[in-house]
């Protein structure tokens, strides 16, 4: 295996990473306001705040994984950022938007002083988690289906391209999944008083992600879906996808809460294979056809090996700090730990 399949394996490694933990957030961010009793001061204590409270001791060390992903992005393959970032720049830009507006939310909502006030800031959470879930959904949609590409090389995007059947359908599949893996992240760390409905809305959810997440799969078996480059690569992670969301949806209903965001887990960050593998060796490609390979996006191989120093020792210490994290705030909150927000 070379270097340069290496690097690219690493990258893909960082956004599955941040799909699986980022994506949580996202989905407990949607699912906020129902997540919880009517408003009151009781309420506030044990309801709405305790389903914020499961995500709260990790709830900004998730976005390292993302910062490590767009360094790896900006260093390893320094052709593949420019020609990317400037094609998707509409959808960057709201991911972005989403994640400011939403963190602020998120932590300035417990210093409103009226009950309009915390109104406010929840839509805004709400806002923060549904419009980046949604956005990454459509930048999935976009690189399975392919880019339109100019004359001169370059690839661009439009509001046909976005709201076409298939990306649009890939945004509201990738959202709901989030949503669902949210709701089971709740079940799994938050209060015992929210388990129960968490549980259920979770269920529901993983049964609306699989059941929109069929156009998708319909449009690429009549050709107007996804352009894959290895089609029994692709059909093999579709297939795990699709168990993934079935062990879900399973493990839900029997309430094993582990089994059940170990699945959904899975479900989230097996789109970034479906992306890299299936297309490999182009890493971009076009919707008339042909793209940018992993050589022509990839820095040079002196550039390469000084990155690797670096790489060796900043991997592992994200992923050590990120397992300290759980197992230093492992157990349900209310019950080893005080109310974050």
């Amino acid at each position: 295996m070379s270097l340069e399949t290496l690097w690219l394996g690493l990258l893909g490694l960082l956004l599955a990473g941040y799909f699986v933990l980022g994506g949580y957030d996202y989905g407990v961010q949607m699912l906020h306001p129902f997540l919880g009793a009517p408003d009151g001061r009781k309420a506030e204590r044990g309801g709405r705040n305790a389903a914020l409270d499961a995500m709260a001791p990790f709830f900004l060390g998730n976005e390292v994984w993302l910062v490590a992903f767009a360094g790896v992005l900006f260093g390893a393959f320094p052709h593949l950022e420019g020609t990317l970032l400037s094609g998707l720049h509409p959808l960057i830009v709201a991911i972005l938007v989403g994640l400011v507006l939403g963190n602020a939310a998120v932590q300035l909502r417990g210093r409103a002083h009226s009950a309009r006030g915390r109104r406010w800031w929840e839509v805004l959470i709400v806002f923060g988690g549904a419009l980046p879930a949604l956005c990454w959904g459509l930048v999935l949609g976009l690189l399975l289906h392919g880019m339109p590409r100019r004359a001169d090389g370059s690839f661009h995007i439009g509001t046909g391209e976005v709201f076409s059947p298939f990306v649009f359908a890939c945004g509201v599949t990738t959202a709901l999944l989030f949503a669902a893996h949210g709701a089971t992240f709740v079940a799994l760390r938050s209060a015992p008083e929210l388990v129960v409905g968490a549980r259920r809305l979770g269920a529901g959810l993983v049964r609306a992600a699989g059941a929109v997440g069929l156009l998708p799969l319909l449009l690429t078996l009549f050709g107007a879906g996804a352009s894959m480059t290895n089609r029994v690569t692709s059909t093999v992670i579709a297939a795990l996808f699709a168990a993934a969301l079935a062990g879900a949806w399973w493990s839900l209903s029997q309430g094993h809460h582990v089994r059940a965001f170990v699945a959904t887990s899975c479900a989230t960050l097996l789109p970034v294979p479906l992306v890299g593998a299936g297309h490999y060796p182009y890493v971009l490609i076009g919707s008339a056809g042909a793209g940018l390979t992993i050589d022509q996006a990839v820095t040079d191989a002196a550039t390469l090996k000084i990155l690797s120093a670096f790489g060796i020792v900043l991997i592992p210490t994200i992923i050590a700090y990120q397992a300290w994290s759980w197992w230093a705030f492992r157990g349900r909150t209310g019950q080893r730990h005080p109310s974050y927000f």
